[in-house]
């Protein structure tokens, strides 16, 4: 099969990502393989390949947003069957027996493992997974369109929840692509007035369309304190101008896997009154379960570019510049 494999971590510029041809993997007891039907291209994926985060697997062949129709199963598969088209994320396994993973927070397990991190994921044209981790897919999205909410989507969801935004209230969402896109359209269906603090033009005319009450750049004042509000942009000083634009009791969620360092905080001017600053940690499978059905009967729509599974590298790179107007799916 071909893949695209990640040897050394290297500015994308660069080209990190190789591709290579090598034997299709096979799934071993409890895990399926998959034909690649679409993966979403992840600001993670970038953050792996120009090493922000460590390299835990050599060569790693990245991608989690996985749309696949099942080929082959392993021994002991009895909940998915040949032939199923189904979603896989970023969340892989975790140890299932901690009080975290008992409770619900498999997303905080110290045994957690993640697709196209610790285990190959799906720039490629087959992948092996867990069938715990396959989640079948509304038929009403097609393949492109459904990726983007395997992580970007399952993770903007996330964050809308802790967020601890409620119907009706205001709600700020920092930085504009694959992830806040999606979750603007979860906070409209909940009937939230978005304010989207974003500095490239074309997500700004995005964020008007589907829907924000205002637009405007990090830094800019709102026209209303904001109940609640969700960092997308891995830009630590952001984290300052979020907190100074919350009402008292309000919340910033971050949603980011790495950010550049967080500046200096004065305690009376940004957390004072009862403010609360809080990490979003990767996700879990019942977020999966409720984002997908929320996306069904939305109808969440995803606004995707597709691309060859060689261009990954250039589509990389176009993340990091801020040049895609969405979400970026590869189509194996």
């Amino acid at each position: 099969m071909r893949a695209l494999r990640l040897h050394t971590q290297a500015p994308i510029d660069k080209e990190p990502l190789r591709l290579e041809e090598c034997a299709a993997p096979e799934p071993g007891p409890g895990e399926l393989r998959l034909t690649v039907k679409a993966c979403g291209v992840c600001r993670t994926d970038l953050h792996i390949a120009e090493g922000d985060l460590p390299l835990v697997r050599k060569p790693l062949i990245p991608g989690h947003q996985i749309v696949g129709e099942i080929e082959a199963v392993g021994p002991g598969v009895d909940a998915r069957r040949i032939g199923e088209r189904v979603g896989i994320t970023w969340m892989s396994s975790a140890c299932g027996s901690c009080d975290l993973c008992e409770s619900g927070r498999e997303n905080l397990c110290a045994d957690a493992r993640f697709t196209g991190y610790h285990v190959d994921g799906g720039y490629a044209e087959s992948v092996v997974v867990p069938q715990a981790a396959a989640h079948p897919l509304p038929q009403a999205l097609g393949d492109p369109e459904v990726a983007p909410l395997l992580c970007a989507g399952v993770i903007g969801y996330r964050s809308l929840r802790l967020s601890e935004v409620q119907p009706g209230q205001r709600l700020g969402l920092y930085g504009f692509g694959a992830s806040a896109h999606l979750a603007i359209q979860v906070a409209r269906h909940w009937d939230c007035e978005v304010f989207v603090f974003t500095r490239a033009a074309h997500h700004r005319e995005l964020a008007k369309r589907l829907g924000a009450t205002w637009v405007g750049g990090a830094k800019s004042e709102a026209p209303a304190r904001l109940h609640a509000a969700v960092i997308f942009a891995p830009a630590g000083w952001i984290v300052r101008e979020a907190l100074r634009a919350l009402r008292p009791r309000g919340t910033v969620a971050i949603n980011a896997i790495h950010m550049d360092p967080i500046p200096e905080l004065d305690y009376r001017e940004h957390l004072y009154g009862e403010r609360t600053l809080r990490s979003v940690t990767n996700l879990t499978h019942r977020d999966a379960r409720e984002l997908l059905e929320l996306a069904a009967e939305i109808p969440i729509e995803a606004r995707v570019e597709t691309f060859e599974l060689e261009d990954a590298n250039r589509v990389l790179l176009a993340m990091k510049e801020s040049k895609l107007e969405a979400a970026a799916v590869l189509m194996p």
